[in-house]
């Protein structure tokens, strides 16, 4: 078994003038990092984290945006022994004072000792930080050691184990982060083999384009870590430069002949809205042979309206494909084989929904569409269970439960909520989904989840922030999702209880709930509902019963939703 450092070391003897990493930015010329260039960058870090008194197995938190020395401070801590964890980054839309609150979370469970920040940046995360913290040093990015050929031998990295837990991955979600996913370099390492093989990779043929953001598990495992330490080539852009033109990614797999992608499922709907045929002048897509949909259940309309988009510029159909992931199992837990398109199958509304049950079709009922997330990969299994952690019949909708040899180690600091997760050695993921012809269909939530664009979003965070506005019932709150065929993803609803019937007043506190909601998480809120005391329903134990109001507010809405 070996490390990441080993294979990191086996590249640079091999060749330490390939191409590694080519970053781009916006209005600015393509960066590439050999992975010489790399490891010396890194082992600048790697010297700084020495100097500043860092262990071996201690904790790293690395608060920068997409550029070199993100890359740079995560694989120095690898070299060094020290376990990287990256944050989002602060944005304009997130107020300040939520972000420090975020950033204290996270130190007082995960216990960092140090954090890499830029230097405009350092007084925002030592605003943060109180007298007493696991946090001892505060590591500015202009204070870096210079860059330096790494010597393995001396690196500290170098002599971590397989089963040394080498990362952690904070869950995207809605105001905390207090979940870090622990990962073992074997636990990665097993991983990477497994996906590979389902994926065909071929450093000398492959080349991975993306923009998806390190802090999630799409976008750190298989388009950074898989390339880099495979051996692929990567061209990366930042996430803000995709949103503001998602046809820089097409323009770049055009320029750079990729071949693989991965997309959450709005992200195929937000490009084939807003990519415009000028933006387009001489691209080819032909290199395309496989764009993962991931991360959000996902859309066989999704699907159609981006091959319609993209057809014309050499996009072939059996390049869009399918994986169901996530960051407990270091990523991928199923893959649509590659040699064909992901199976879909139209199934019974009404018996999907009321019943659980997959059924066919007859005639006068209600269609819904499903799309396979493709076949468990080979080392990992998985199993539909129902409440009582029993096996269910094939093309009966349960509970989604996994093992592999490439599980968590645990929820770092949380031996609670990781003792709670598995049950007699599988890992409940609390999604559900069905099994058919040896594919798994995903179907439901996580919990009472909501997915966004690809973040997972916790609707108690939301319906506690919409408390917190004036005229609102504190804890008379509640927030669902509802599917929009247009964008390819969910879309928030809150409905919040006031005194007033006064459709002005009204709409004031809806206003301000938007405005609230949206400054303080990770949610651009659309749609508010105020209503008049006693609406929301709660269960006997006094929660509030998400589903029964998510189906009260479609029956008040004439909308014909589905769960």
């Amino acid at each position: 078994m070996t490390t990441f450092n080993d294979l990191l070391r086996g590249h640079y003897a091999a060749d330490p003038h390939r191409a590694a990493v080519v970053l781009q930015h916006a209005g600015q010329d393509d960066e590439t990092l050999t992975y010489g260039g790399l490891l010396a960058a890194a082992n600048g870090y790697a010297q700084t984290y020495a100097e500043n008194g860092l262990q071996p197995g201690e904790v790293v938190v690395l608060i920068l945006q997409h550029g070199r020395e993100l890359v740079a401070a995560f694989w120095g801590a690898v070299l060094h022994g020290a376990i990287p964890s990256i944050m989002p980054f602060l944005t304009e839309k997130l107020s300040p004072e939520r972000y420090r609150a975020d950033l204290a979370s996270l130190v007082s469970i995960t216990k960092p000792v140090a954090i890499v920040t830029y230097p405009e940046f350092e007084s925002e995360v030592r605003s943060a930080l109180t007298e007493g913290d696991s946090v001892r040093r505060v590591i500015i990015t202009d204070q870096v050691a210079p860059a330096s050929p790494p010597d393995f031998s001396l690196l500290p990295g170098s002599r971590r184990s397989p089963a040394d837990i080498v990362l952690l991955q904070h869950s995207s979600g809605t105001t905390g982060l207090q979940k870090g996913v622990a990962l073992s370099h074997e636990a990665v390492i097993n991983q990477l083999t497994a996906y590979s093989q389902v994926l065909n990779i071929d450093s000398a043929s492959d080349v991975i384009v993306s923009w998806l953001p390190l802090y999630h598990d799409m976008g750190l495992i298989a388009a950074f870590l898989m390339p880099v330490l495979l051996g692929v080539p990567l061209v990366i852009q930042s996430p803000f430069d995709w949103v503001r033109a998602p046809y820089r990614l097409m323009q770049a797999v055009s320029k750079y002949k990729g071949t693989l992608s991965w997309l959450p499922n709005f992200a195929y709907n937000f490009s084939a809205q807003r990519v415009r045929p000028r933006d387009m002048d001489g691209v080819d897509l032909s290199t395309w042979r496989a764009i993962v949909n991931c991360s959000e259940p996902v859309r066989f309309e999704s699907h159609q309206a981006f091959f319609e988009k993209f057809q014309p510029y050499g996009l072939k159909w059996e390049s869009l494909q399918t994986s169901y992931a996530m960051a407990e199992n270091v990523f991928a837990v199923t893959q649509s084989p590659l040699n064909g398109s992901p199976a879909t199958e139209e199934i019974d509304r009404i018996a999907f929904i009321h019943e659980r049950m997959i059924r066919p079709v007859t005639d006068g009922r209600p269609v819904v569409k499903m799309m396979s997330s493709g076949h468990v990969l080979s080392n990992t299994r998985v199993r539909v269970v129902d409440e009582h952690r029993r096996d269910v019949p094939e093309r009966t909708v349960g509970e989604v439960a996994l093992r592999s040899d490439c599980m968590l180690t645990g929820y770092y600091n949380r031996p609670d909520i990781t003792k709670k997760a598995f049950h007699d050695g599988w890992y409940l993921t609390g999604d559900y989904g069905y099994l058919s012809n040896g594919e798994l269909y995903v179907t439901g939530r996580k919990k009472d989840m909501i997915i966004v664009g690809g973040k997972n979003i916790y609707p108690q965070d939301l319906e506690a922030l919409a408390s917190e506005v004036d005229g609102v019932h504190n804890g008379r709150t509640v927030a669902f999702g509802i599917y929009d065929e247009r964008q390819g993803t969910e879309e928030v609803v809150i409905v919040a209880e006031a005194d007033t019937a006064d459709p002005v007043e009204q709409q004031h506190i809806a206003d301000a709930v938007r405005q609230h909601v949206t400054k303080n998480s990770a949610v651009a809120l659309r749609f508010v509902h105020i209503v008049g005391p006693k609406w929301v329903l709660k269960t006997s134990s006094g929660k509030v019963a998400r589903s029964a109001n998510k189906e009260k507010y479609l029956e008040e809405q004439g909308i014909n939703g589905m769960d």
